[in-house]
């Protein structure tokens, strides 16, 4: 008996590689929507027999998608969703610029959300502008702070929120701080310990470190958004590190850029916050604690387009593709990570080619040196 299993045991594991290779390689050509990630997937399925499965498993599938569907699917948690008081229409406020009356329709298609007229947008260069802004508007939140980052370091900077965020919570302020996993660990001890002990209300993304949430390593959250009393908003590049206070000159500097956001369009900040915490925690904030009714502040119309992991489709690719398309005179385009696919390379040189005058504005250091040389 022990030499007939000994005879066809290797036939057996042979059979059985074969048929996990044939599955993931099948559920990669299925289920992955650029081919050359798909073919990338499958060569090293077969390349590595067992171990490149294993590695698909892990890393390959998005099994966040089918949790935000079940999440989104009964839009009676999210009554505000149809309560836009500024709704613009774009016939009339892009009537100066008829060329973008087509990417409006596009993007609402794409987003499912109206543009909102009345809105201010300001920009704030590096954490020496964006930083004291953003504090202030903590320290003056009467009922409400939502803050979420992929970085939330336990250094100078990370101290000044801490403290604001206690001092917001010592005033019966209703705060929830959401900070991804694995930025949460740029720095030790973790802000989200100190946090917690403090008594702020603080939720992981998708805690990876876990044996049975590694699957979910790969797809983290990098938002950056801050609303007070769901009336004033930040969002934009930055996390919250010391790096971005230029003027202090760290060691690592990092200029970026975030914008100081106001009037109706802040409600779309609010929504992704609120989507996001409602995935993380199961806690809905769905009232006018979170949601009031929001003035006109200023003469921007706007209008937020949430995009990452759990969306069924690339929504911020399809926008970037639309306004190339209608695109007349300029394309500037400032980003630290530059590796376009082949259809948003493709867009850029037919922009080109039509006399569009695109400039891409990279940095000159970069923290990833494998992306420098990539994006060069």
């Amino acid at each position: 008996m022990t030499s007939f299993l000994e005879e066809i045991w290797p036939h057996i594991a042979a059979g059985l590689t074969l048929i996990v290779t044939v599955v993931a390689s099948g559920h990669a050509i299925l289920h992955k929507r650029d081919a050359r990630s798909a073919v990338a997937w499958v060569g090293v399925i077969w390349l590595v027999p067992v171990l490149g499965a294993l590695l698909y498993l892990l890393l390959g599938i998005n099994r966040i998608r089918r949790r935000a569907r079940a999440l989104r699917s009964d839009q009676s948690h999210y009554p505000w969703l149809s309560n836009y008081q500024c709704e613009a229409n774009p016939d009339q406020a892009l009537q100066q610029y008829g060329q973008f009356l087509s990417l409006s329709r596009l993007v609402e298609g794409i987003v499912q959300k109206p543009l909102l007229h009345g809105n201010r947008i300001t920009p704030l260069v590096n954490g020496d502008a964006a930083y004291p802004a953003m504090i202030k508007a903590i320290d003056e939140a009467e009922y409400s702070v939502t803050l979420a980052t992929y970085i939330f370091d336990n250094d100078r900077a990370g101290s000044l929120f801490l403290d604001a965020l206690v001092r917001a919570v010592g005033r019966k302020v209703d705060v929830r701080v959401l900070v991804d996993d694995v930025g949460a660990r740029y720095s030790w001890p973790p802000m989200t310990r100190m946090l917690q002990r403090a008594g702020v209300t603080v939720a992981r993304f998708l805690p990876t470190f876990l044996p049975w949430r590694m699957p979910f390593i790969n797809l983290r959250n990098h938002r950056k958004i801050l609303v007070t009393d769901g009336s004033v908003g930040f969002t934009g590049g930055m996390n919250i590190r010391e790096g971005h206070r230029i003027m202090g000159h760290p060691r690592y500097p990092v200029q970026d850029l975030q914008f100081l956001v106001e009037g109706p369009v802040v409600a779309h900040l609010q929504e992704a916050f609120a989507e996001d915490w409602h995935f993380c925690t199961g806690e809905l904030l769905q009232d006018e604690h979170w949601f009031p009714p929001l003035e006109p502040k200023g003469p921007v119309v706007a209008r937020g387009i949430p995009d990452g992991p759990d969306e069924d489709f690339e929504k911020l690719l399809w926008t970037v593709h639309g306004a190339l398309a209608c695109a007349r005179r300029s394309v500037r385009i400032v980003t630290p990570y530059f590796i376009p696919d082949s259809t948003l390379t493709t867009s850029l040189n037919l922009a080109a080619m039509r006399g569009v005058d695109v400039d891409i504005i990279l940095p000159q250091v970069n923290n990833l040196r494998i992306v420098k040389w990539a994006s060069t």
